[in-house]
């Protein structure tokens, strides 16, 4: 089958947006705290309205795709981001967000069963574990400029300049003066609605499923719920997911509220980098998974990541702002190693299992953040989101547990050998 780069090319752009959707939150939550006046808590439940349709489409995503195919599917799920962005962009309102929220949640978490497999027949299964990375890259790339949006949105509508320019003006005019950060719901009701039209013009190449990629039968999903491998994994993924959003959207609070921080720009920067070195970090991660076990791979990033979060919880405002972005480069190499080692550790049944785990990567974005929200209402946020060492640590047990059943494979340094000099 001849590849398709405008396809490939769209998908790329696909995940783009859904990251740009997906990880704004975190510098959001001083704002949402501030403007609608609510605790920790409910500014948790913002990311659990979200992830939980992540949790709940999941699975019944993977039926929609194979049976109304991926085009109707895509824009259907675009629809769904654009209704969730609209509704809030022009009711920003606190009731209004965890609804819109939930909306905008389903509809990515379909978009992303839809577009795997697309990106395998688009770019050919050769190319499919180069193109998976470079996805992986643009994903990381939206999240890293996503809070970078936010800042300017911020900066620039509160004390609007005459001198500004026409996109600027048009927000200005369409956003409510007090709520300057909800501009960015704009950006994504635009984005979402050029993306609805995009594909309908777009011719999409027949996909074939493979056995990783089917969303199997009812009567899978019930033999792999017999298996203890499949619960521990589903543990793991919900820590993992876990681990990342309850990191990510408390970093901003947190730098403003123990050390002082701008959230609009300082606090911004910090989410940001968190991301970019996440993105960054995959590189690093790539050639180590070449000369290491994978196991011991994962023990020695979740020992950073432990390090990382004691400095970023205990100590001063510049180590801090150092230490949280730093945890987003130990935890660039924990999905994949996860997956890989989940996927691995089971015979059979292997596209029913990845809708499981996705079920728990959905449950661990949910109530993770709830959790550290939660605890952060009674007795401190830095004292709810010390919640992360358990988190982190039972990715850290992964690597002791761990029993694939096939691993990854590495380079032998010790059978390299150097040619006598003539």
């Amino acid at each position: 089958m001849p590849r398709n780069r405008y396809m490939v090319t769209l998908v790329l752009i696909t995940f783009f947006v859904i990251s740009l959707l997906t990880n704004v939150v975190g510098p959001l939550v001083p704002d949402i705290i501030n403007s609608f006046h609510v605790t920790l808590t409910a500014a948790a439940f913002l990311a659990f309205s979200f992830f939980i349709a992540y949790a709940v489409m999941s699975i019944p995503a993977g039926f929609l795709v194979e049976r109304l195919t991926e085009k109707p599917v895509m824009i259907l799920a675009f629809l769904a981001g654009t209704l969730g962005s609209l509704s809030f962009a022009l009711f920003p309102e606190y009731r209004v967000a965890i609804v819109s929220y939930f909306v905008m949640g389903a509809g990515m978490a379909v978009l992303q069963v839809a577009i795997n497999p697309l990106l395998r027949v688009s770019g050919g299964e050769e190319h499919y574990a180069f193109y998976s990375a470079l996805a992986q890259f643009v994903f990381g790339a939206a999240s890293f400029l996503s809070p970078r949006i936010y800042s300017y949105l911020v900066l620039n509508l509160e004390k609007p300049s005459p001198d500004s320019n026409p996109f600027l003006r048009v927000l200005v005019r369409l956003t409510p003066r007090a709520l300057p950060w909800a501009s960015i719901y704009w950006i994504f009701a635009v984005s979402t609605l050029v993306m609805i039209a995009v594909l309908a013009m777009s011719k999409f190449p027949r996909v074939q499923y493979t056995t990783e990629e089917s969303a199997g039968s009812w009567e899978m999903y019930r033999s792999l719920a017999r298996k203890k491998v499949v619960w521990m994994y589903f543990v793991a993924m919900l820590a993992y997911v876990g681990c990342e959003q309850g990191t990510a959207d408390w970093i901003s609070k947190f730098l403003s509220q123990y050390h002082g921080f701008d959230p609009h720009t300082t606090g911004a920067a910090a989410v940001s980098w968190f991301w970019g070195l996440m993105t960054a970090g995959c590189l690093v991660g790539m050639l180590l998974l070449k000369i290491f076990d994978s196991r011991k791979v994962l023990i020695g990033a979740s020992i950073g990541a432990l390090l990382c979060l004691s400095a970023a919880l205990f100590g001063s405002a510049e180590v801090s702002f150092v230490a949280f972005p730093a945890m987003g480069l130990f935890a660039s190499v924990m999905w994949p190693i996860v997956i890989s080692l989940a996927l691995n550790s089971v015979a059979e049944h292997h596209g029913s299992f990845a809708g499981i785990l996705g079920t728990g990567m959905g449950l661990g974005g949910a109530i993770v953040p709830v959790i550290i929200g939660r605890i952060g209402d009674h007795v401190g946020l830095r004292n709810g989101m010390t919640f992360l060492y358990l988190t982190y640590g039972i990715i850290l047990s992964i690597g002791f547990w761990a029993k694939p059943l096939i691993s990854n494979a590495t380079i032998d340094l010790r059978k390299t050998t150097v040619q006598p000099a003539l």
